[in-house]
């Protein structure tokens, strides 16, 4: 049996998964406040403010051990992927992680979920440097960056049915059995993956061979006679490493920025329960969807009219900066809830269209056995990064004022930028 466009049907699987990557990641989020009330996590004779400032506390710790988690994953996960393969990788994560969320169900105090948001950080890290390997080995140089568009578009899919799907089974259930429902998806998954992703696309025996020339005879890396690995130490040894370790140090916080708090700002700011978030939260994110295709799209567009791979990258990420910026900036002072919501599409959709084009970087600079290495030291840095900026958020919202929230994510854009193009020199292979 031979399948006509395979490599989509790989990549279809990957978008999947991601889907569902963000429907675990969520649950807590957008229950939170509920959970807090129901199990008295927070002293609920306390004056509001005072309730919420705590809340936002306890939420944040516990999210500061799943991204120490993840950002431990992101680095182990990138060198798992380079050793076992993207099949076995990715259904390790996703057992993982799937597992860790049904059994927040059992959670009943701030460090049990803590311990259970933990494994599931461990899991739903593995992806993201896999995706960028499973790219590299099944896309020509040219069609990468909108395979990793249509990956974050997954991501931002994932987050736009969070809201709505989980306050359906949330309503229906009880956060106990959503996160139950939620967590079941994942391994669900792992039976069509296994079944599809058989092999690589060189030994694949549902491939054309028309389709198997076209991945391979486009790939600049397989022109290489040794496709040595590089360690840990090789990668940030040299320059241009930097600029995807330094570039998402500074520009991850902003996505995890909105992921982590955007349902505790609505709730907080805007008074609004788990059903006016589900009404609400989608909206930011189908911008990042938008976002993510369209900066894959432009700087693949570009190469295939025969710009190198270097001015499209770099001209792609300075169009999504250009449009992110002045937009993070703008958020701050807005009022009103819908015109914030809208404004923060703009926003994700200029962060979509330029961290798409830094994640294609592994693939752009190093071969098939380092690239996994690359992205997971891109995304440990990305978490540190993370981790910086969530520790100050409760204190910079103290008494629910946002504003310098805003800014602080605006203050991380030019800094990111800079690290690109001081490190990166030429886009190119070179081991």
């Amino acid at each position: 049996m031979k399948i006509k466009g395979l490599r989509w049907w790989i990549l279809g699987l990957v978008v999947l998964v991601t889907i569902i990557n963000y429907l675990d990641r969520n649950t807590l989020g957008m229950m939170w406040q509920n959970i807090v009330i129901d199990l008295g996590l927070v002293d609920p004779n306390l004056p509001e403010d005072q309730f919420n400032d705590i809340s936002k506390k306890l939420f944040r710790d516990i999210n500061l051990v799943f991204m120490i988690a993840y950002g431990l994953s992101q680095m182990f996960s990138g060198k798992l992927y380079d050793k076992i393969g993207t099949r076995r990788g990715f259904t390790f994560s996703a057992l993982v992680w799937g597992v860790f969320d049904a059994l927040a169900s059992l959670a009943g105090s701030v460090k049990s979920f803590a311990f259970m948001r933990a494994g599931l950080g461990l899991g739903v890290a593995g992806p993201w440097p896999g995706a960028v390997k499973s790219n590299a080995e099944w896309f020509p140089q040219k069609e990468r960056a909108t395979a990793q568009g249509f990956f974050n578009a997954g991501a931002s899919v994932g987050a736009i049915l969070a809201p709505i799907l989980i306050a359906v089974v949330y309503a229906w259930l009880g956060w106990k059995w959503t996160f139950v429902s939620i967590g079941v998806l994942a391994p669900l998954w792992v039976i069509p993956w296994l079944v599809i992703n058989k092999k690589g696309p060189k030994e694949h025996p549902w491939i054309t061979e028309e389709e198997k020339q076209y991945i391979v005879s486009g790939q600049p890396e397989s022109k290489v006679s040794e496709d040595r690995a590089l360690s840990w130490g090789e990668l940030l040894s040299r320059k241009k490493s930097y600029a995807v370790i330094a570039g998402r140090f500074f520009l991850d916080p902003i996505w995890w920025m909105f992921v982590t708090w955007l349902p505790i700002y609505l709730g907080q700011k805007y008074g609004m329960d788990i059903k006016q978030l589900a009404a609400h939260m989608w909206i930011p994110y189908c911008g990042a969807a938008l976002g993510s295709l369209a900066g894959g799209w432009t700087s693949s567009g570009l190469i295939k009219a025969g710009r190198s791979v270097s001015f499209s990258r770099k001209a792609a990420i300075i169009i999504g900066a250009c449009i992110l910026l002045p937009s993070l900036i703008a958020v701050a002072f807005v009022q009103d809830p819908m015109v914030a919501v809208l404004v923060m599409a703009v926003i994700l959709f200029g962060y979509q269209f330029v961290i798409n084009n830094i994640q294609t970087l592994p693939g752009d600079m190093y071969t098939g056995k380092s690239i996994g290495s690359l992205a997971g030291l891109g995304g440990a840095a990305a978490t540190l990064g993370t981790i910086c900026t969530m520790f100050f958020v409760p204190m910079l919202t103290r008494g629910d004022n946002w504003t310098p929230f805003f800014i602080m994510g605006a203050a991380l854009v030019p800094l990111s930028l800079a690290c690109v193009f001081l490190f990166a020199g030429k886009i190119e292979h070179s081991n």
